[in-house]
């Protein structure tokens, strides 16, 4: 190995150091606690070195995002590989669910913390987050390909709701520590049953006023 690969080596080597050092400090303190200068300390080295890897604290907030929506990705992918629609969007909500309250703070910083950040990745058509987003319309357009759904149906906004649905579970439980409600889980089954399904029993309001 000649000079300059092994400095280009030794180079890699630093940056992957820093940002699992980043990781493990938000992972542990929250994102809040992410500085230069302490992010240097930790690494042992001055900071003017950090700045040679990343612009500054924005850039490995950006770099953590995009490895917390692959983590993301990954975490839905084996639930992706279900056949039967339904069955996969139930598979698919629980995972996310357990992503989110499984991993807070990487959760936290990829959709919680600054708009900037996860809008700039969504930019990206080849990023995890896209290909996140892509696995959920996957499903509803499988489903209006065999014929299941109207023929105006918009598998894209489908997927909004799911996602929306299962982004307000998990910041429920992240934000709300106090609100003592079901299993996050089980409304995530829910979620998709009534996506699927409508409202258990739900009657037309004028059948509902003949029954009082």
């Amino acid at each position: 190995m000649g000079i300059a690969d092994r400095k280009e080596r030794q180079r890699a080597e630093l940056r992957e150091q820093i940002v699992r050092v980043a990781r493990d400090m938000v992972m542990r303190e929250g994102f809040s606690a992410l500085s230069m200068r302490k992010l240097a300390d930790a690494v042992e080295y001055a900071p003017a070195t950090l700045y040679l890897h990343f612009e500054n604290r924005d850039a490995i907030a950006k770099e953590l995002c995009v490895r917390g929506f692959q983590d993301l990705l990954a975490a839905l992918e084996p639930a992706a590989t279900v056949e039967e629609p339904v069955e996969r969007l139930t598979r698919m909500a629980e995972a996310y669910v357990k992503f989110g309250l499984g991993q807070p703070e990487t959760y936290r910083l990829i959709f919680m913390e600054d708009a900037k950040l996860s809008t700039a990745l969504f930019g990206d058509a080849e990023g995890a987050g896209p290909k996140s987003f892509a696995v959920l319309v996957r499903v509803f357009e499988d489903l209006k390909t065999a014929g299941r759904l109207a023929e105006d149906a918009e598998p894209s906004k489908l997927a909004e709701v799911l996602w929306a649905g299962l982004h307000g579970i998990v910041s429920l439980r992240l934000t709300c520590t106090g609100f003592k409600g079901a299993p996050a889980e089980e409304l995530a089954r829910l979620l998709v049953a009534t996506l699927v399904e409508g409202l258990p029993g739900l009657k037309p309001a004028k059948a509902a006023k003949k029954a009082r």
